[in-house]
């Protein structure tokens, strides 16, 4: 039986202990450091060269041990990107060993840890932390003499094939968890049972600090746990002596404790508790190493359908002190064209929940269903569709083939592209830079402020900036200044410093008023939000908020939302002031997805071509029996809506393309889905339409837009013929979008998910990854990969 984290910190709290004390203690695999910024974020950067040794000695790791690393293929790299996928590829070697795919050479573990230090504050401003290269070395042949004997001594009955003479990690570790397990067991069960001496415990103690990654993994490391607890019991010698020492969880659920002799206090932190008092011992201080992911399936062989996880699995583990906050969401159900005939919804240019969701699964854990939305999946990725012709902003494209997870259904895609500009106008920009106590630790402001400092270099002297922060109260830190005066800008962007709480409101109210100030005409006039959305103090009302941006959004004065962070990140209300704000929101988790939103797609994100953009759909019922949109559900739109210009709704930017999927369930097909049903009519007679009996056509696709200064909408009318075909003879993209839409199917364990699995998800996103110069589609398929991994290594539960 396993016991909650909880009770066991109330057990171990209360057990009176003897002399156990080192030997209960074992370096954590996972980190929790707040490494302070580095200095010189934004104007000490030194791109690398394809000639420079670092790179090439990297580029040289990964080809040996088969790691994908298409970034240092570029003609240059800024120090902050190396350092960012340096930190991948060394995490992925170290999930490989972890597994034992391969056995990291000891001259390739000199060069990791050389590559680590030589760029170690480019890892911590890149979010990630340095794997000690003990956790990558083969057991030593003292260590194997070591345990050798401490089996002879405590665990004579073990075979000897147990250990081998020159075992491999994994072989070491199971042979040492088994020892502990025994060990822990039958102290626990006796109170007589022989202690380990002195040096032993010492011995056991550094075994498992060297072995903590594999330890945690095992499959009987919660029993060695329940027994490691039972064992402070049983060997407790007086009701007055308390347990003084250091209780760490970590992210896959471990409990380590650190025994000292002397009187307690237990108090508990996000990601560990320590049990400490005045004058205490001091404990020395725990390694650290990267949280390892699940090890993927043995080559060649199927990987299990992941089960159903449950609620539990989908959240942050108690003690953690997560309070990050998503909408629910009721997944949109299938509708009968006879008593539904429309569909209207807003488009939707976020993109925040694909990297916030990839951020849940690189780090080992189930994203929350909320967490999820399937149309931000989708509409991460760019597609092929044809520049719009003439005045038009954006061209429609449209599409039908089979569905993959219900042969008997049909998907229909409906797709936007925005026109590209040829000349963008100039920019009047105010960051509103959170920098509350909220925003300290690596992935937040530094990375902010890396963000920001790639976005001003890309600024000219027709462009406008202005630097607004806020804490306890918000502050201006740069007046408008002209953007060819770069080095000012990223100067007054370093010196920032997280600390207090979080006046938002004040922030907003601050960033609209000097915006509204610099206000360009015919310029693009935007506030640029960046934050884990943590508003705690001051005017946090979302009433209050939405009434504000909606005023300063009627004045040409549009909104982007940056998040960042994990932990207390508040997706709701950032996703909702973007909404409001006629801008657009995205989760920017690593340097790479900066350059992405702040680099590659800027003109889309900052460049607004169409506003209010609105889709309704009709149905033509002698075609279909029914239909459902994939996504969107936080966008739908009455269908009155569609016509009345006061209604806000999406916009589309410069370059920028839209995706939209309907699940169809033809006529002539025998119905297996639940529809909702009405009674039949007393005062009216449904009459049938000839016209549509007749008609090739599936249904028709209307759009209405507004130029961005215009208040009055224009319509597009586009219809869609009644053919389908299968999804392996259909455009590239629409197999990729399709892969991604049933990958969020699977996440969300959608009722409507059909036969759909990872491994078609697999299977189809690998088929159709087609030219992919940015490598955005291989991201997919290796997240894709990640989450199997992931899935497999959980027991299928039905717990909802």
């Amino acid at each position: 039986m396993m016991f909650p984290k909880l009770a066991l910190l109330r057990r171990v709290s209360a057990i009176a202990l003897a002399t156990l004390l080192p030997a209960l203690s074992i370096a954590p695999a996972y980190a929790d450091l707040r490494p302070e910024p580095p200095s010189g974020i934004c104007t000490n950067i030194e791109p690398l060269t394809q000639t420079d040794a670092n790179v090439q000695a990297l580029r040289r790791l990964a080809q040996r041990y088969g790691i994908s690393a298409p970034v240092l293929q570029a003609k240059t790299l800024e120090r902050i990107e190396f350092g960012q996928e340096l930190g991948r590829i060394v995490n992925e070697l170290f999930q490989k060993s972890l597994n034992g795919s391969i056995a990291v050479t000891s001259t390739d573990i000199t060069t990791i840890d050389q590559l680590q230090q030589t760029f170690g504050r480019e890892l911590q401003a890149a979010g990630r932390y340095p794997i000690e290269a003990r956790f990558f070395r083969a057991p030593t042949a003292q260590e194997v003499t070591q345990l050798r004997s401490l089996l002879q001594k405590y665990a004579p009955q073990t075979p000897e094939a147990a250990l081998p003479n020159n075992p491999t990690r994994p072989v070491f570790a199971k042979a040492l968890g088994d020892f502990l397990t025994q060990l822990y067991k039958k102290l626990a069960a006796d109170k007589k049972a022989p202690r380990p001496s002195n040096p032993d415990l010492v011995i056991i103690q550094q075994l498992e600090s060297n072995y903590s990654p594999e330890l945690a993994q095992q499959p009987n490391q919660d029993e060695r746990l329940e027994a490691r607890v039972a064992t402070l019991q049983t060997q407790q010698f007086s009701t007055t002596t308390q347990l003084s020492g250091e209780v760490l969880f970590t992210g896959k659920d471990q409990l380590h404790t650190r025994l000292n002799g002397g009187m307690a206090n237990v108090r508990v932190r996000p990601g560990s508790a320590t049990a400490s008092k005045p004058n205490a011992p001091k404990l020395s201080a725990p390694q650290t190493v990267l949280a390892p992911l699940p090890a993927p399936p043995p080559t060649g062989m199927p990987a299990p359908e992941p089960g159903r996880f449950s609620d539990r699995d989908r959240i942050h583990k108690p003690g953690t002190g997560n309070t990050e906050n998503y909408n629910p969401i009721e997944e949109n159900p299938f509708q009968r064209p006879t008593t539904a005939p429309l569909s209207t919804f807003s488009i939707d240019v976020d993109t925040a929940s694909y990297s916030n969701t990839r951020r849940f699964i690189t780090s080992g854990q189930v994203p929350p269903k909320d967490a999820v939305r399937i149309e931000e999946l989708i509409n991460y990725f760019p597609y092929r569709y044809p520049q719009p012709e003439g005045d038009r902003p954006f061209s429609v494209t449209t599409e039908v083939s089979q569905a993959p997870w219900n042969s008997k259904h049909q998907l229909v895609r409906i797709g936007l592209k925005g026109k590209q500009l040829q000349e963008v106008p100039p920019s009047n920009l105010v960051f509103l830079i959170d920098v509350s106590g909220s925003m300290g630790s690596p992935n937040k402001l530094p990375l902010v402020q890396r963000s920001l400092c790639l976005l001003t270099r890309q600024l000219t002297g027709r462009d406008r900036v202005t630097l607004v922060v806020y804490a306890g109260n918000a502050g201006l830190v740069l007046p408008p200044t002209p953007g060819d005066q770069k080095q000012k800008i990223m100067a007054a962007i370093e010196q920032l410093e997280a600390g207090g709480s979080t006046a938002g409101g004040q922030g907003i109210e601050l960033a609209y008023k000097k915006a509204q100030e610099s206000f360009i005409k015919g310029g693009n006039n935007r506030v640029i939000l960046a934050t884990d959305g943590d508003f705690n103090v001051g005017v946090s009302s979302d009433a209050e908020l939405v009434r504000l941006i909606e005023q300063k959004r009627d004045k040409g004065i549009f909104l982007t939302v940056l998040g960042f962070g994990t932990g207390n990140y508040k997706d709701s209300k950032m996703e909702q002031l973007a909404d409001k704000g006629n801008g657009n929101y995205a989760y920017i988790d690593t340097y790479n997805e900066a350059k992405k939103v702040l680099g590659t797609d800027l003109r889309g994100t900052l460049f607004t071509i169409a506003k209010d953009v609105k889709i309704q759909v009709e149905f033509n019922p002698s075609k279909v029996q029914a239909y459902r949109l994939i996504g969107y559900e936080n966008r739908a739109l009455r269908d009155q809506d569609f016509n009345d210009d006061r209604k806000d709704a999406g916009e589309i930017g410069a370059g920028h393309t839209v995706t939209a999927l309907y699940e169809v369930i033809p006529t002539g097909v025998e119905l297996d889905v639940k529809l909702p049903s009405i009674d039949d009519l007393k005062y009216q007679v449904p009459k049938a339409d000839s016209t549509a009996t007749s008609s090739p056509e599936l249904m028709q696709v209307k759009l209405r837009y507004k130029q961005p200064t215009d208040s009055t909408s224009q319509l597009i009318s586009q219809p869609v013929m009644a053919q389908s075909t299968s999804i392996e003879a259909t455009s590239l993209d629409m197999q990729f979008a399709t892969s991604v839409a049933m990958f969020g199917l699977v996440l969300r364990d959608s009722e409507f998910k059909g036969k759909a699995s990872i491994q078609d998800v697999l299977a189809l996103a690998k088929r159709s990854q087609g030219d992919d110069p940015e490598g955005y589609r291989q991201e997919f398929v290796q997240l894709v990969e990640q989450y199997r991994s992931l899935a497999t290594s959980k027991p299928a539960t039905n717990d909802r």
